[in-house]
Parts: structure tokens; C-alpha cells; sequence
């Protein structure tokens, strides 16, 4: 398998505009090539006869069907609130009026 050289590390950082000393190119090479390595590794295992999974359990729907209940009064809403107006909630002035 061909390792990643140093200059296409460089070049991948170009692309990203990822600016990276050499100090930096030097280090990232060898462990992107390293990753690379594992991840072939990985698709060697992978069997044919194996489904793919996205979830280790089945996904349920938990949503249970609409149903028409009553709606609260504008009394029974308004009965908890500090201050109310009109039948709605009274909130301090935020915007000045021009």
C-alpha cells in the first residue's frame, strides 16, 4: 500500500487552507498514513453477508396519534401569569416608540 508522503500532506493542507509548519507536515504524515492503513484494515473485515447498521437497536417511532383534546381558557392560561392585559400576557416595554 503507498504511504502518504510529506508533500501531499502538504498539498491536502493547501486544499483545506490549513497553514502548517514543517514541523507540523512532518508529524502528520506518518499518522495519516497510519489511518489510512486502518481504515483498509477495517474494509477487509467487513463481510458481505454482514447487513449494514446504523444503530446497534432498532429504531422505533415513539409518536403517538394527534387527538382533539380542549383547549386551556384564556383564564385557565392567564391564571399563573404575573400580569395580563386583554386576555394576554402584560411584558415590560423593550423598544422605544419612535
Amino acid at each position: 500500500m503507498p504511504s502518504i508522503t510529506r508533500e501531499e500532506v502538504a498539498h491536502l493542507a493547501r486544499l483545506a487552507r490549513i497553514e502548517l509548519t514543517d514541523a507540523e507536515l512532518d508529524h502528520l504524515a506518518p499518522q495519516l498514513d497510519q489511518i489510512i492503513a486502518l481504515v483498509g484494515q477495517v474494509s477487509q473485515v467487513a463481510a458481505d453477508d454482514i447487513p449494514p447498521t446504523s444503530h446497534a437497536l432498532p429504531i422505533t417511532n415513539v409518536m403517538r396519534p394527534d387527538e382533539n383534546v380542549p383547549c386551556l381558557t384564556p383564564e385557565q392560561a392567564l391564571s399563573g401569569a404575573p400580569a395580563a392585559e386583554e386576555q394576554r400576557f402584560r411584558v415590560p416595554r423593550i423598544l422605544e416608540e419612535d
